[in-house]
C-alpha cells in the first residue's frame, strides 16, 4: 500500500513533510492527508516523488 511506502521514503531520506511538501509545491497539512490516506495521491505528484527519490512508481505504490 502506498500510504506506508510515502512515509517510508520520507523517513529513509531523513526528511520532514514539510520538506516532501515543498517538493510537491503543496503545504505539510495537504501532504499529511496523502501519507495518512485521508486523500489519494494525485498521479502528477507520484511521478515528482519517483523522480525525487530516484526510484519508480511502482515502487512506491508497492507493485512487485
Amino acid at each position: 500500500m502506498y500510504i506506508k511506502k510515502l512515509k517510508e521514503f520520507r523517513e529513509n531520506n531523513n526528511l520532514t513533510q514539510k520538506d516532501v511538501a515543498e517538493e510537491l509545491k503543496i503545504t505539510q497539512q495537504q501532504y499529511c492527508l496523502y501519507e495518512i490516506g485521508k486523500r489519494d495521491l494525485p498521479i502528477n505528484h507520484l511521478i515528482t516523488l519517483a523522480e525525487f527519490y530516484k526510484t519508480t512508481t511502482d515502487n512506491i505504490l508497492g507493485i512487485k
